[in-house]
This record gives structure tokens, sequence and C-alpha cells, in this order.
């Protein structure tokens, strides 16, 4: 582990970049947070797909490691509510095929153009579930295509410095993709999974799939990188 010391000059900008998005978000509605805690939403999207089989557990993480203040717990979340402008960070993961609204659409369009970061994963490796991620993706920005992040990104070095992506089969080719937008990653995904269902509760497992075994490092990352740039 290798806690970066940028990161802790930093960190003191993440309440005053939360607070900011929330408050010049024209969508908000009238629930308020946990004073300067920073609150993570799972996505209900599609036709009530839910987001459950993804861990929190990284969320305890990050407070450990830093001084930011998170809830410990996602909150579920409508992908096409105004409540959605609440939350700068928010999960999406499900498996099978799916396809959003249009309002869905638009109001993830908006999330990510305006401050709102996507973590995207595919739960149990599902190919169908990435398969409709990717197309539904290429509609929403159709002149922004996903790129492949390199190890170098800062992406991977926040908190944890990562050096590689471990997958429970231990298969070449392991990668996670960013969609960019006005020079900063907005949106990260991984056919793989980022799911850390180990440790995710309840009935949930990767049975068959090749998970990302150091994600729950990475999905600390993750958040610290979407607060602090």
């Amino acid at each position: 582990m290798n806690v970066t010391g940028p990161l802790i000059t930093l960190i003191s900008l993440s309440h005053i970049l939360w607070a900011a998005f929330a408050a010049d978000s024209d969508k908000r509605n009238a629930t308020a947070n946990e004073p300067g805690q920073v609150q993570c939403a799972n996505l209900i999207y599609a036709s009530n797909k839910t987001s459950v089989c993804f861990s929190p557990k990284f969320l305890e993480d990050l407070q450990q490691q830093t001084n930011i203040v998170t809830s410990h717990q996602f909150s579920p979340v409508r992908l096409d509510s105004a409540e959605l402008f609440q939350f700068p960070f928010a999960v999406m993961t499900g498996e099978g095929g799916f396809t959003l609204t249009q309002a869905q659409r638009d109001n993830l369009h908006d999330y990510l153009t305006n401050g709102g970061f996507l973590v995207a994963s595919a739960g149990c490796s599902s190919a169908p579930w990435s398969a409709s991620f990717r197309q539904e993706i290429a509609k929403i920005f159709p002149e922004t295509a996903m790129i492949k992040l390199e190890m170098d990104n800062s992406i991977f070095h926040t908190v944890y410095d990562v050096q590689q992506l471990n997958t429970k089969h231990a298969h070449d080719g392991a990668k996670l993709e960013g969609l960019q937008i006005d020079g900063k990653i907005v949106m990260v995904f991984s056919s793989d999974g980022l799911n850390d269902t180990a440790n995710a509760g309840g009935n949930c497992c990767c049975c068959g799939g090749d998970e990302i075994r150091n994600a729950r490092q990475i999905n600390v990352n993750l958040l610290a990188y979407s607060l602090t740039h």
C-alpha cells in the first residue's frame, strides 16, 4: 500500500467539490445528506434492475486511509431521478442484457457531464450485461468512445499504488475502460467486474466469472479520484 502525499494535501478539497456539485445542480430534491459525509449511490435502472451485489467495504477503507468521511453504505437511487444529483459517485452493476429508458439515458448524460462519477461493473463477468452497457453508452455519448486506462494513469495511484489487475482466474487481458470528458475520467467500466462480491453479503457471488480480485483497492482509488479531480 502507498498513500500518496498529494492526495492528503488535496483531500480537504473533496468536501468543497462535493458540496459545490450538489449545490449547482438544478435537479436536487429536498432530502439532505449528513453534513460533511460523502454519500454514494447504488443505481436502480432499466426495468427495476438493481446494483445490490457490489460491496461497499471500500467506503470504510477510504475513510481509514484518508480523512474523507464516508457513509459506509450505498443509497439506492433510481437512474432517472433528480435524487441522483445529490451523489458525487455512483455504482451500476448487474447480470444479463438490459435496455435503458430515454429518461435514464438523459439523466446519466447530465450526471456525468455535470460532475458525477460512475463505476459500471459486469456482475459475474456477465457478457450480455457488458454488451448492453456498451450499447447504451454509445447511444448516450455517440461522439465519445471509451478508452483503455493504462496502469500509469493517476486513477490507479491516488491512495493505493495499483500496479496490475489481478483476476480470479488470472487471465490475460484484464483492463479497465474509461469515459473522459473535458480531460477528466467521469466513468470507469469493467467487463470482468469490480464488485468485490466476497464482501458484498447476502446471496452475492461471482459464480464462474473472473472478477478483479484487487477491486477493493481500485474502488478506493476511484472514489478518491472522483473527489479530487
